[in-house]
């Protein structure tokens, strides 16, 4: 094994951490179990919860590592990986391992690392150490659209602890921090500075604060344009 695919063994040591005996325990009574919902079929949406004005039970540790897992396994968001780093390789963007076929290989890998290793840390790691509801609550048609838009966006870094209260989120930007500093471990050396890193921050940051624009308005949009689709299943895609 080369030097550079060693670099892998931190993140994929994280990796087999994602299974570990907790995840085959029934969840206890009273917590609410994660659901499969996709939008379109498709994109994840099983992070959010759409109605935050009804009661709901906190997640239980167990239930944030298994988020986690269910994250970080799920096709679409490997798919997404997949799809970055062949973009990345094509424009030798950063990480910039080089333009063969095994510098692509080392990109999908970066990729896959990243976003296992930042949600790893954000959800299976922090968010029960700070007692932090890794979901999205979603706001709804209550409110008017500006102030959606800015709530929906400020979850990045304003979120809801296990007690129901609004705290700064400790989770998903430490979480996020941690994500890219192990990221040096397998970046190639000239990728490790402050603009790269401080650069690979805002981009994860922003895509964060823009992705919970299309949870927060999706059932809205499919009750306006798709009031006579039928559910292939209900409560798993719509």
């Amino acid at each position: 094994m080369s030097c550079e695919y060693r670099r892998f063994a931190v993140p994929l040591f994280l990796i087999l951490l994602s299974i570990p005996p907790l995840l085959c325990q029934a969840p206890p009574a009273g917590s609410t179990p994660l659901n499969n919902k996709r939008i379109l079929g498709i994109l994840p949406d099983y992070q959010t919860v759409r109605d935050s004005s009804v009661a709901i039970a906190p997640m239980t540790a167990k239930q944030k590592w298994q988020l986690f897992f269910k994250e970080s396994s799920d096709p679409f968001n490997l798919a997404g990986a997949l799809v970055g780093a062949t973009v990345s390789h094509i424009a030798r963007g950063v990480p910039q391992y080089g333009a063969d076929k095994e510098a692509y290989g080392e990109r999908v890998g970066a990729a896959l690392a990243d976003g296992i290793t930042q949600s790893f840390f954000s959800d299976a790691v922090l968010a029960p150490l700070f007692h932090e509801d890794p979901r999205y609550f979603r706001k709804g048609p209550g409110h008017g659209i500006l102030y959606r838009i800015g709530y929906s966006m400020s979850r990045m870094v304003v979120t809801r602890t296990d007690s129901e209260h609004n705290s700064f989120n400790f989770s998903g930007v430490l979480g996020t921090m941690m994500g890219i500093a192990l990221s040096n471990a397998y970046y190639p050396d000239r990728d490790i500075n402050g603009s790269v890193v401080g650069g690979r921050f805002l981009s994860s940051f922003s895509e964060a604060a823009t992705g919970n624009l299309l949870p927060e308005f999706w059932p809205d949009i499919r009750a306006k344009f798709f009031k006579g689709r039928r559910k292939v299943k209900s409560g798993a895609s719509d």
